[in-house]
């Protein structure tokens, strides 16, 4: 008896397979062959919708661009995109945090109207969608003094605060609360003094390292990433790139790093003396720049611990120079990760495992080489989408960056619905 149910099971079980086989509901070859599969051609990212209707303020020059020359800190408004200047080529480290400047800067493009655009700016705000305010908070922290003791910090405070007034002033932030507002907060110690007054809006960040979660958290707030230091490896065309990068592992980089930040100097004991690894300690200097650019571009895996927070901008120097990323975090968010998978080009390990004396690097060593030539065919695919430049391109940072605004759109039109339901109407008033 319980045979001839086993065999009815069975037949059943084969004829559901068969049918999905011939649907095409199953692949069996993705379970049983995946390495004979044809390679996958990448698919556009882009939203096919209209572009975002975005309204931009117009604030003096000393909110944005006017610290990126001092003599022009005082000088005319509003910007334009015939007399916005260049990101500066000299700016060193400073770059990795110029999200603000490049989201401000794609807005006042006027474009040939050939373009796929994610945003465009609108002078009615009464049609807008959206608000950004072009306040390059990361560029006043960087500009005005590192240390609560320095003078110059009270430049960026007076800022901070100015900025506040004027937004509370502003019948559109007012009638949202903020929530509709979009403000690039890409440094850690971003708007340091009055962050928890801007909780409500849609804040542009690197991660959620240095904020609680009751003020900036994923479902509200779009994850953003470093802008690369490094100059992208634009002619990676070697026969055999996995043959020709000599080195296995590569970090060139600070050493002395704040709380999860502190594994480095965990891994530099560990990694030290292994002849085909390159850990080094080093400062992001002009020439130190260039030395990691080639390090990397000659490294078959880039190592990226945390730093201060979970992120930094080596995770996108990796990419653009095509260097399989080793991240080691517990916390880590990544940009994009609803449309990206990361995994098909990055390799993950817990802090516990990389910090286990021999594991990572022989793990590395035994990863299969076509394997890993998969994931570096992977990162010439994608890395375009970690690009930040003008005029803005088809699918580049700023375009991805826009549609993830767009998303976090309906929640913050719920929240301002919803703040609305114990609000005495204006006609109301007026009858009573």
């Amino acid at each position: 008896m319980y045979g001839k149910a086993a065999i009815c099971l069975s037949f059943v079980i084969l004829f559901l397979i068969s049918c999905s086989i011939y649907v095409g509901t199953v692949d069996l070859r993705s379970y049983f062959f995946p390495l004979l599969q044809s390679p996958q051609v990448p698919r556009s990212l882009c939203a096919s919708g209209p572009p975002l209707r975005v309204y931009m303020y117009d604030l003096p020059r000393k909110f944005h661009v006017g610290m990126m020359d001092r003599r022009s800190f005082e000088g005319p408004a509003p910007v334009t995109a015939d007399n916005l200047p260049p990101w500066p080529s000299n700016s060193g480290i400073k770059k990795q945090h110029s999200v603000e400047y490049w989201l401000m800067a794609s807005l006042l493009y006027g474009g040939n109207g050939n373009e796929d655009r994610e945003a465009v700016r609108v002078s009615d705000p009464e049609s807008a969608e959206s608000f950004f305010v072009p306040f390059f908070s990361s560029l006043s922290f960087n500009t005005h003094g590192h240390n609560m003791t320095d003078p110059e910090t009270e430049v960026d405070r007076r800022l901070q605060v100015e900025l506040l007034e004027f937004l509370q002033k502003s019948k559109y932030y007012q009638r949202s609360g903020g929530r509709d507002h979009v403000i690039p907060m890409t440094h850690p110690n971003a708007f340091r003094f009055l962050r928890q007054e801007l909780n409500a809006s849609i804040l542009i960040v690197v991660d959620f390292g240095r904020y609680p979660k009751t003020m900036s958290s994923l479902s509200k707030d779009v994850v953003a990433p470093y802008v690369h230091v490094v100059d992208s490896f634009t002619d990676d065309d070697a026969l055999d790139p996995y043959e020709s990068r000599t080195t296995l592992l590569f970090f060139r980089g600070n050493t002395v790093r704040k709380d999860q930040g502190k594994i480095r100097i965990k891994l530099a004991k560990i990694l030290s003396g292994i002849d085909d690894v390159h850990y080094e300690k080093s400062v992001a200097t002009p020439k130190n720049i260039i030395m990691s650019t080639e390090g990397m571009r000659s490294s078959k895996f880039c190592l990226h611990p945390a730093g201060d927070t979970p992120s930094s901008c080596r995770l996108f120097d990796a990419i653009v120079s095509h260097c399989v990323p080793v991240i080691v975090s517990d916390k880590i968010e990544l940009p994009y990760e609803d449309e990206i998978d990361y995994s098909e080009f990055s390799i993950f390990f817990s802090m516990k495992e990389a910090l286990e004396p021999g594991y990572l690097v022989n793990q590395l060593r035994q990863f299969p080489k076509d394997r890993w030539v998969e994931m570096w065919k992977q990162l010439k695919n994608i890395s375009h989408h970690f690009e930040f430049q003008y005029p803005p391109k088809k699918e580049d940072g700023v375009n991805m960056l826009w549609r993830q605004v767009k998303r976090k759109l309906p929640r913050a039109q719920l929240a301002i619905h919803r703040s609305r339901r114990l609000k005495v109407p204006d006609w109301w008033q007026r009858r009573r």
